[in-house]
C-alpha cells in the first residue's frame, strides 16, 4: 500500500480516537451555530428571537384605547408585562411610578411604560407616553425601543380617535358632536353603502381606517428610503409627531462609557475560566512528570493539594480580571476606582467560582485533552447564553432559564451591576453570594470527585 495513505489512514485513527480534537471540531461549532440561529430567529418553525423580556406598565388614564394598547403589548411574544407588585399583606395592586423607578435602579427589570393620566391631552393633538429605562445593554435598549414603537404605532389610529373625539367634544359639546357623528354616517352610508349604525359606532370608538396609513408608516424608516419615498417618510414623522414619546434613563446616567462597561466584564470572564481551566488541567502534566509522587511522599495530604490549587487559581483569576478592568480604565475610561470595593467583592467571588469549575472539570476528566475539550464546549457555550457575547433576552425564554445556571450570567450582571448601576456593597451582596454559593458547591463536588478518581494514585 501506498505509503501516503497509510499514514493518513494512522492520522484519521488518532484524530476518531481522540475525544476532545472531535468535540472541539464538529460538537462545539454546531452547538454556537444553533445558539446564534435562536438569537436572530433563523428557524422558520422553530419559536426563536428574543422572549419574555419584562416590561413593566403603569397606566394613569382612562382612556379605553389605553387598555387595548396594554393587551397588544401583552401579546408581543418579546415581552413578558408586569403590570402589578404585592403589597406587605401578599394582595396585588397596580403598579406605580414609584415601584417602577425603585425596581429599575435594583435591577429587577429594565423597561417600563408609563400611560399618564395626559394620554389624550387637552392642549396639544396626539398622545403622551412615557418610557423608562436602565440602558446597560445598548442592543437590548435599541430592540425594545422598536418593539415599543412598532406596537404603539399599530395602535395609533385608535389612539388618535380618542384624541380627536377628547378635542371635537370640547369644542362642539356632546350634542353637537353627536349630530356631527351622525351626519358623517348617513353620508358614508347613502355614498359608498354599508350600515349607518356600525359606521357610527366606529366613528365614536375612534377608528376612523387609517390601518393602511399606519402600516405604511411603519414600513419605511429614514435608513431604507429611497429618493421617491418623501411621502411615506413624511407620513412616519408625523406619526412621530403624534405619538410624543418621552424617554428618561433611570441608571446609568454617570457612566461615559457605557458599552465598555458591559464589554469588558463579559470577555473579561470568558477568558478568565480559559485561564483557570487550563491551569487546573495541568494537574495532570504534574502527575506525568512525577512531581505528585515526590510530593505525597512527604506529609502532605491530597486536601493540602487541592486546596493550594484552589488559593493559586483564586489569586492567578483575581490578579487577571483585575489586570483586564485596569487595560479598560486606560483605553475607554471605565471609572474603577469610585466602586473598587464592590467590585473586588465580585472580581474575588467569581474567580472563586471559575477557579472551582476548572478544578470540578479536572476532577472528572481522565486526559488532559478530555479537560481542554470539556472547557473549550462549556466555556464557549456559558459564555454565550451567559450574556458574556450578546443580551440573554435575544434568546428564547426557556434558554435564558438555563442561562441563569452559569458563573458567566452572575458575573457579567455582578460587573454590570457595579460599573454601569454603581451599586454599592451591601446592594451588590446577593449577587456576590450567588457566586460564593457556586464556588462552594463546585469546589465540594470537584474534592469529592478527585477522592475518587485515579489522578493520585
Amino acid at each position: 500500500m501506498n505509503p501516503i495513505f497509510v499514514l493518513f489512514k494512522k492520522g484519521v485513527l488518532l484524530f476518531t480516537r481522540n475525544k476532545a480534537a472531535v468535540i472541539i471540531t464538529f460538537l462545539v461549532p454546531i452547538i454556537l451555530i444553533a445558539l446564534f440561529g435562536f438569537v436572530f430567529g433563523l428557524y422558520k418553525n422553530v419559536d426563536s428571537g428574543p422572549g419574555g423580556i419584562p416590561l413593566a406598565i403603569v397606566n394613569l388614564s382612562t382612556e379605553p384605547a389605553a387598555t387595548d394598547l396594554i393587551a397588544a403589548l401583552k401579546l408581543e411574544k418579546s415581552f413578558r408585562i408586569i403590570a402589578e407588585t404585592k403589597n406587605a399583606d401578599g394582595s396585588m395592586r397596580p403598579l406605580t411610578e414609584a415601584d417602577v423607578r425603585a425596581a429599575i435602579h435594583n435591577n429587577h427589570y429594565r423597561f417600563a411604560l408609563i400611560l399618564p393620566a395626559d394620554l389624550v391631552s387637552d392642549d396639544a393633538l396626539g398622545i403622551h407616553l412615557k418610557f423608562l429605562s436602565d440602558p446597560r445593554n445598548e442592543i437590548e435598549t435599541q430592540m425594545v425601543n422598536g418593539l415599543l414603537q412598532k406596537t404603539i404605532f399599530s395602535r395609533v389610529p385608535q389612539l388618535l380617535g380618542q384624541s380627536l373625539q377628547h378635542h371635537s367634544k370640547k369644542f362642539l359639546g356632546d350634542a353637537r358632536f353627536e349630530t356631527f357623528n351622525r351626519t358623517i354616517a348617513d353620508t358614508v352610508a347613502a355614498n359608498y353603502g354599508g350600515d349607518r349604525e356600525e359606521i357610527y359606532q366606529r366613528l365614536i370608538s375612534g377608528d376612523f381606517g387609517f390601518g393602511s396609513l399606519t402600516s405604511s408608516s411603519k414600513t419605511t424608516t429614514a435608513s431604507t428610503a429611497k429618493p421617491g419615498d418623501e411621502k411615506a417618510a413624511g407620513a412616519a414623522d408625523i406619526f412621530s409627531r403624534i405619538a410624543r414619546i418621552e424617554t428618561e434613563q433611570v441608571v446609568g446616567k454617570q457612566v461615559s462609557n457605557p458599552m465598555a462597561a458591559r464589554l469588558v466584564g463579559g470577555y473579561a470572564i470568558m477568558f478568565l475560566l480559559f485561564a483557570l481551566s487550563g491551569s487546573a488541567s495541568s494537574l495532570f502534566e504534574e502527575k506525568r512528570s512525577g512531581i505528585y509522587q515526590r510530593i505525597l511522599s512527604a506529609p502532605v495530604r491530597l486536601s493540602h493539594i487541592l486546596w493550594s490549587r484552589f488559593l493559586f487559581g483564586l489569586a492567578l483569576g483575581t490578579v487577571q480580571v483585575s489586570a483586564l478592568f485596569l487595560a479598560g480604565n486606560i483605553l475607554f475610561g471605565l471609572d474603577l476606582f469610585s466602586h473598587a470595593i464592590p467590585l473586588l467583592a465580585v472580581i474575588l467571588s467569581a474567580a472563586a467560582a471559575c477557579t472551582a469549575f476548572g478544578m470540578l472539570l479536572a476532577a472528572v476528566s481522565t486526559t488532559p485533552e478530555m479537560a481542554n475539550g470539556l472547557a473549550t464546549l462549556l466555556v464557549l457555550l456559558m459564555s454565550a447564553i451567559g450574556g458574556a457575547w450578546f443580551p440573554v433576552s435575544m434568546m428564547p425564554e426557556f434558554i435564558q432559564h438555563f442561562s441563569k445556571l452559569t458563573i458567566v450570567y452572575w458575573s457579567v450582571e455582578g460587573f454590570a451591576s457595579v460599573l454601569w448601576a454603581g451599586q454599592s456593597l451591601m446592594e451588590i451582596l446577593p449577587t456576590v453570594g450567588i457566586l460564593t454559593g457556586i464556588a462552594a458547591g463546585v469546589m465540594a463536588l470537584a474534592v469529592w470527585c478527585f477522592k475518587r478518581s485515579a489522578m493520585f494514585d
